[in-house]
C-alpha cells in the first residue's frame, strides 16, 4: 500500500523513503520491541475472561466453592466489571494529570496483588473479592496503554499496532484456556490454583522491561515539556537524526492540534458534549462499548459451559478442550484482521463484522431450538459450528478496532475521557450481562438467543448510518470528519512556528 493511502498525504511527504523493512531499521525494531509492553495489557484482561470459562468447567472448583449457579455465578463473573466500573471514573483524570506509564505501572503491580488474593481463596468471599481487586487493577493497565500505543507508535503502523492492542485479549485467552485444560484431570485444588496463579505471568513479563517503555509524546508536550517529545520521536522515530522532517512535522501538528483543542473551549468532561462533532465522537464510543457486549459474545465467553450444557456437551475434558481450541481460532482471525485494517479501512470490516455475526446468530438459534426439541445430535454440532464462525465475524471488527477505533476518533485532549466513556459502556455492559445472562440461559434455554438476533439487526443498522471511515489520516487529520474543514491543522504553518519558536527557545538559553 502507498503511504498517502495509511497516514494521508501530509505525513507521507516527509516519510524517509527506503527499500527496507521496519525490522531491517534498528530504530524501528527497538520501537516496536517495546510497544510489545502495552500491547500485552489486553492479555491480561483476556486471561482473566478466558480464566472463568475454564474454572466453571472444573468439577473441582465447582466442588470448593459450593457448585454456584444462578445470581451466585452472576455476582463471580460480575465481581470483576464492578471493579472495572468503580475505578472508571478516576482512571482517565490519572492518565491525564500523572502520564500513561504511571498509571500503567500501578495497574500491574494491583494485578499481581490480586492474584495472590485470588490463588490462596479459602472461601467465596475472598474469592469474589480478588476478582473486584483484579478488576479495578486491570483497569490502571488496560486504559492507558492503546493511548500510549498509538500516541508513540511509527505513522505507518498505528493502526496495525492499535487494531493488534485487543487482538492481544485472545493471547490470554489462549494461555488460560490450555493451562485449564492440562490441569482438568488432577484431582485436588491445585487444578484451579495453578492457572489462577499464572494470571501474573503477563503482569511480571511486562514489569521486566517496563523500563524501556517512553512516555506519550502528546502527553508530554500537552504538559509543555516539548523539548522531552521532540526527542523520544527523534530516537524512535528517525533514529537520532535531530533534522528529521518528519519529527519536525509530527511535533509541528500535535503542538498546534492541542493549542487548536484548548483555545477552543476549557477541556473538561462537559467538553465531551459541547459540539455535535464531540457527541458524534461520545455516542460512536459509548455505543461500539455496549454493542461489543450485546452483540451475543457475552453467551458465550463467560457462559461457555452453559452453551455447551444446553447441548449435550457436558465432559469437562470436551468442554475445556474446545474453549482452548476457541481461543486459538480467535487469536488468528483478530489478527488477521489486524493486519488487514489498513487495507479495508474501519468501516467495511465493522460492516462485515455485523452482517456475519447476525447469520450465524440466526442459524445458532434455529439449531438449538431444533436440538433442544428434537435431541438432534446433528443440529448440535451445528451450533459448535455457528459458534466458531460467529466468533470469527466478532474478530474481525470487534477485537481490533474495539480499542483502536475509539483512540483515532477523539482528540488529544479528550482521548483519555473518550476511552474512559467507552470502557464505563463496556463493563456497565458486562455487569448488567453477568447477572442477566446465566438466568435467561437458565429460563429460556434456547428462546433467549433470539435476543440477541434482535440486537444485532439494531447493531448493524446503526453501524451502517453512524460509524465514518478513518484510515488515511493521521490522528490529527482525523477531527476534520467530526469538525469540518476548521479542525484542519496547517502544517506547514505550524512548523514555521514550531521553528520560530525553537530559535527563541535557543537565543534566551
Amino acid at each position: 500500500m502507498k503511504d498517502e493511502q495509511i497516514v494521508g498525504r501530509a505525513l507521507a511527504e516527509v516519510l524517509p523513503q527506503t527499500n527496507r523493512y521496519w525490522f531491517q531499521t534498528p530504530h524501528l525494531l527497538r520501537l516496536n520491541l517495546i510497544l510489545l509492553i502495552p500491547l500485552l495489557s489486553s492479555s491480561v484482561a483476556g486471561y482473566d475472561g478466558s480464566l472463568m470459562n475454564g474454572l466453571q468447567s472444573l468439577k473441582q472448583w465447582q466442588t470448593y466453592f459450593g457448585n454456584p449457579a444462578g445470581a451466585l455465578l452472576g455476582l463471580i463473573n460480575a465481581a470483576q466489571s464492578i471493579g472495572s466500573v468503580a475505578v472508571l471514573p478516576f482512571v482517565g483524570v490519572l492518565s491525564d494529570r500523572y502520564g500513561r506509564r504511571v498509571v500503567l505501572l500501578s495497574g500491574l503491580i494491583g494485578v499481581i496483588i490480586a492474584t495472590i488474593i485470588q490463588a490462596t481463596s479459602t472461601t467465596l468471599a475472598q474469592f469474589v473479592v480478588s476478582r473486584f481487586v483484579v478488576g479495578a487493577a486491570g483497569m490502571f493497565v488496560v486504559q492507558p496503554s492503546p493511548m500510549l500505543i498509538a500516541e508513540l507508535a511509527y505513522p505507518t503502523h498505528r493502526g496495525k499496532y492499535t487494531s493488534a492492542f485487543w487482538t492481544m485479549y485472545y493471547l490470554g485467552a489462549i494461555l488460560a484456556a490450555w493451562t485449564t485444560f492440562g490441569t482438568e484431570k488432577r484431582q485436588d485444588n491445585w487444578s484451579w490454583r495453578v492457572p489462577t496463579i499464572l494470571q501474573a505471568g503477563y503482569p511480571l513479563l511486562q514489569l521486566a522491561f517496563f523500563w524501556a517503555l517512553p512516555e506519550s509524546p502528546r502527553w508530554l508536550v500537552a504538559q509543555e515539556r516539548t523539548e522531552e517529545a521532540q526527542a523520544i520521536l527523534t530516537k524512535y522515530h528517525a533514529g537520532g537524526d535531530h533534522d528529521s522532517p518528519l519529527v519536525n512535522r509530527e511535533i509541528s501538528e500535535i503542538v498546534q492540534a492541542i493549542r487548536n483543542e484548548r483555545a477552543a473551549s476549557t477541556v473538561n468532561w462537559g467538553s465531551l458534549v459541547a459540539t455535535p462533532g464531540n457527541r458524534k465522537r461520545l455516542f460512536i464510543a459509548v455505543c461500539l462499548g455496549a454493542f461489543a457486549q450485546w452483540n451475543g459474545i457475552g453467551v458465550v465467553s463467560y457462559y461457555l459451559t452453559l452453551v455447551l450444557d444446553s447441548i449435550g456437551i457436558t465432559d469437562s475434558f470436551d468442554q475445556t478442550l474446545i474453549n482452548g481450541l476457541l481461543q486459538i481460532f480467535n487469536f488468528g482471525a483478530a489478527l488477521g484482521a489486524a493486519f488487514l485494517v489498513d487495507r479495508l479501512g474501519r468501516r467495511t470490516l465493522f460492516i462485515w463484522s455485523g452482517i456475519g455475526m447476525l447469520i450465524s446468530y440466526i442459524v445458532w438459534t434455529a439449531c438449538s431450538a431444533v436440538n433442544n426439541e428434537e435431541n438432534n445430535k446433528a443440529a448440535g454440532y451445528v451450533v459448535v459450528v455457528c459458534l466458531f464462525a460467529f466468533y470469527f465475524h466478532y474478530d474481525i471488527a470487534y477485537t481490533p478496532l474495539l480499542m483502536s477505533y475509539p483512540t483515532e476518533i477523539f482528540p488529544y485532549t479528550l482521548r483519555s475521557k473518550g476511552i474512559t466513556c467507552e470502557l464505563l459502556s463496556i463493563y456497565c455492559s458486562l455487569v448488567i450481562a453477568a447477572f442477566v445472562n446465566p438466568i435467561g440461559m437458565e429460563n429460556l434455554g434456547w428462546k433467549y438467543y433470539i435476543v440477541f438476533c434482535c440486537f444485532l439487526a439494531v447493531f448493524l443498522a446503526v453501524t451502517w448510518i453512524v460509524f465514518p471511515e478513518t484510515k488515511g489520516r493521521s490522528l490529527e487529520e482525523i477531527a476534520e470528519i467530526f469538525d469540518g474543514p476548521s479542525a484542519h491543522v496547517d502544517v506547514q504553518e505550524a512548523e514555521k512556528e514550531q521553528v520560530f519558536a525553537d530559535k527563541e527557545h535557543k537565543e534566551v538559553a
